[in-house]
């Protein structure tokens, strides 16, 4: 996949949202893609958050999906703070820097929507995420588990 030719990264569209929900699937397989699909077409129309498209050639291999949030963000001195919500890449493309890539894209667009944070967070068990996030220049703020009860 992509041989020698170079990965572009850019702004996604709501022409994009069919190809961006196939990405979803991947990182969110318990999800419905058409409900994905139909979530990040409105996603692409909201002012308060983006989402990134990497391509190789003509095909999609990675996305990134960020927003800003106004409510308390662990670990954050400021607001609005741009969090990412979602990021993923092919397998075959991991290790190549196309997630650093995306990540740049959010963070960069974050600093135009004004924000002076950057904030992120993946669960406990996902090793591979937790050295990505270190790799990117994160600081753990917390560690957390969260419960439900029914009432």
């Amino acid at each position: 996949m992509c041989g020698g030719e170079k990965v572009s990264i850019r702004r996604a569209g709501r022409e994009d949202s069919a190809r961006l929900a196939a990405l979803a699937k991947a990182l969110w397989p318990q999800q419905d893609q058409e409900a994905l699909r139909q979530e990040l077409e409105g996603l692409c129309t909201q002012r308060e958050a983006a989402l990134f498209l990497a391509e190789c050639g003509a095909q999609a291999v990675g996305f990134a999906q960020c927003q800003l949030r106004r409510d308390y963000v662990e670990g954050t001195h400021t607001s609005p703070v741009g969090y990412l919500e979602g990021l993923y890449v092919c397998p075959a493309l991991r290790g190549r820097h196309v997630g650093l890539q995306l990540l740049k894209a959010c963070e960069n667009w974050a600093r135009t929507m004004g924000c002076l944070e950057f904030a992120s967070d993946c669960t406990i068990e996902n090793a591979g995420s937790q050295a990505f996030h270190q790799k990117a220049d994160f600081t753990q703020a917390a560690r957390i588990v969260c419960y439900t009860k029914r009432l």
